[in-house]
This record gives C-alpha cells, structure tokens and sequence, in this order.
C-alpha cells in the first residue's frame, strides 16, 4: 500500500515538473516577443531643412464684386410691348434701342397739337401784322402768342410720351437675361431686362479699423476666386467709406479691377489681398509638418540617437503659427532655420521614436498652389 502511494506521489511531482517546464519555456517565448516588439524597425518619414524665405505682407480679406453701373431697365410708362430689338446675354451701346412700345395712341395726340400750333402759329402771325397796323389791340397779339406757346408746348409734351415708349440702353454693357415679351402689357415699373457695365468692375471688402492707417487710395490689390481657376486680376484702391461700421468695426474698401475679358462678373465674391510695400523674411514650412492638437501644435526635430547607436531619432518641438500661404504655414517662433524637421508621417511619431528618411517623394509645399483638378 505504501510502495503505491510512493508510485502515485513521484508520477504527481513529474507530470507538475513537466507543466511548470512547459509554461516557463512559455513565458521565455512571451518575453522574447515583447523584446522584438520593442525593437521595431525605425519609421520611413521625409524631411525638410527649414529656411527664411520673403513674403510680400498682405491683408486678406473676402470681397464681392459690383458693377460701375448697373440697373434692371424699366419703363416709367404703362404699354404694349411692340418690338424688341436686343437678345439676351448681348453687349450693348449707350443709346442702342432696346424696345419699343405702342404708341398710336401718343402718335394721333401729336398729330392733333400740331394741327393745334399751326393755327395757333398763323394766328400769331396774322396778329402780328396786325398790330404793326395797330387793327388789334396788343392785349390781343399776347394773346394770340401765348396760344401758340401752349400749342407749341403740347407738341413738346406728345413728342417726349412717345420718346419714353422707346426705351434705349443709358451705358455701354453687357445685357442680362429678357424678362418681356412682344405683345406683353407692361406696368409702370415692370423690369424689361439687367444691364451691367463690367469694365472696369467695382470690388469691395471690409477691413479692420486696426488697418485703416495701412490702406490708401492706390494700393495694389490681388484679386482671386473659384469662378476664375488659375488666375490673378489685378486691381487698385479707388475709395475708402467715411465712417467704420459701429456694429462691426470694420470700413468699407472700394477696389477698381480692369475687366477686358469680362471674366468678372458682378455678385461674384473674390478673395482680395492688399499688397503692402514693406518686406519681411519668415521662417515657413509645409503645413503637412504640423501635428495639430488641442494642447498645442508642434513639429518633429531630427536629433541623433540619445543612446549612441547609428541612425536618427525625432524630438517633438512645440511651435507658435503665424499666418499661411498655400501649401506653407509661417512659424513665429520655435524653430530656427537649419532645423531638419518631418514633413511627412507625423501622426504616427512619438518623441524619441527612431526614423528613416526617404525624400524620394516630397509632399507639396508650394506658396501659390494651382491644383490639376479642383
């Protein structure tokens, strides 16, 4: 009985050896993982060596464009729409006629006052002789001679009805879409068509009151917008409004752009920037180099490795941005140049982390970008 339970208690402390052997050689494997996890291969980032550049100072600001001149035609006079003589979209002259009105009516009018003015004009004159003859009183020949003022007057008057039943472009410009038709009866009032003048073309954008003291009359401005892909127009301060808004704090600029191609059109909103004489260098870098958080934005410094094995590590270095432009952000402090900093791969960085660099392939960092599809 003894020798059996001998027998039992050395197979119990085997077959315990035999697990505690397994899961230590188990736990071998384990930690010999997490030390190859440990030593993972150095990041593929690219990098850029930061420099001073030149930027010309601007003020920015989001501007609408309006014609010099501009109207919805109209008549001042209620008729029937007899002829149109314009189509939609087409350019016109000052004085060019657009539509005319029915005017009978008018036309019958005037030929009664100018039967009416005859009679009064060969009464005028046979007073005259008249009263050379002294056979009529001169009471008389006043008389007959305001008679033909008012006659002559009531030609006048039948004349200019007519002419306000001709309705003719008051500038040179560029029509709109008809809103008439022939045959139509028009109100007083009723629009006919819009016509525009768009060269040149009024720009105008509000600024800060701060700013007031670096915007003159004559000022260069840059002129951009998504209606127009890949083009700059160029334009100048023609008038700053008298007074700030109270609500707002910001003053009116008036802009004038020249407008051959009539690419400009009035309604359109533009991104305007006032060009400023002075010059200043600014450290700038990509924008995709930024690491943008809540806490704080920041870039990544290459160092050498802190523990003296070949190859580079990364430093994470908080930084203060100051205005962008394109594809670059200006940096107000935090770097200095010849700083080689990470342009790409940030998000995946961590300070001291090992990397690799490959500029093979760089990200865009252009000051004016001109994307190929936008």
């Amino acid at each position: 009985m003894l020798k059996r339970m001998l027998v039992m208690l050395g197979l119990a402390i085997i077959v315990i050896a035999g697990i505690a052997f397994l899961k230590f050689r188990q736990i071998q494997a384990g930690i010999a993982k997490g030390a190859a996890f440990a030593q993972m291969p150095p990041a593929a980032v690219t990098t850029t060596v930061v420099k001073t550049q030149t930027w010309q100072p601007v003020l920015s600001a989001i501007g609408s464009l309006k014609a010099v001149n501009g109207v919805t035609i109209s008549t001042d006079m209620a008729g029937i729409v007899s002829q149109i003589g314009f189509e939609s979209g087409a350019a016109v002259k000052k004085g060019q006629l657009l539509l005319t009105m029915d005017t009978q009516q008018e036309e019958a009018q005037l030929h009664s006052a100018e039967a009416k003015r005859d009679l009064a004009k060969l009464t005028l004159e046979r007073n005259r002789e008249l009263v050379a003859k002294k056979a009529v009183s001169s009471s008389e020949f006043d008389n007959a001679q305001g008679q033909f003022r008012d006659a002559d007057a009531a030609v006048e008057q039948a004349k200019a009805v007519i002419a306000r039943k001709r309705i003719v472009a008051p500038f040179d410009g560029v029509l709109g879409i008809r809103m008439v038709n022939a045959g139509q009866y028009l109100n007083t009032g009723m629009g006919i068509v819009p016509l525009q003048s768009l060269d040149p073309i009024y720009v105008e954008f509000a600024l800060p009151q701060q700013q007031l003291a670096t915007v003159e009359v004559g000022k260069k401005l840059r002129l951009t917008t998504t209606g127009v892909v890949g083009e700059t127009f160029e334009a100048e301060i023609s008038a700053i409004d008298s007074q700030v808004d109270e609500s707002t704090r910001n003053i009116m600029v008036q802009g004038t752009a020249h407008n051959p191609e009539r690419k400009l059109r009035p309604g359109m909103f533009v991104n305007v920037e006032v060009l400023l004489p002075e010059k200043g260098d600014v450290v700038a870098i990509p924008s995709s180099s930024i690491s943008f958080a809540p806490y704080g934005d920041s870039v990544y410094v290459l160092k050498s490795r802190a523990d003296g094995k070949p190859g580079q590590e990364v430093q994470q270095q908080f930084v203060k941005l100051g205005p962008t432009r394109g594809d670059q952000v200006s940096i107000l402090s935090g770097l200095k140049e010849g700083d080689e900093i990470v342009t790409s791969g940030v998000f995946k960085l961590h300070s001291g982390s090992a990397v690799r660099v490959d500029n093979s392939v760089q990200p865009s960092n252009e000051l004016n970008p001109k994307p190929a599809d936008t």
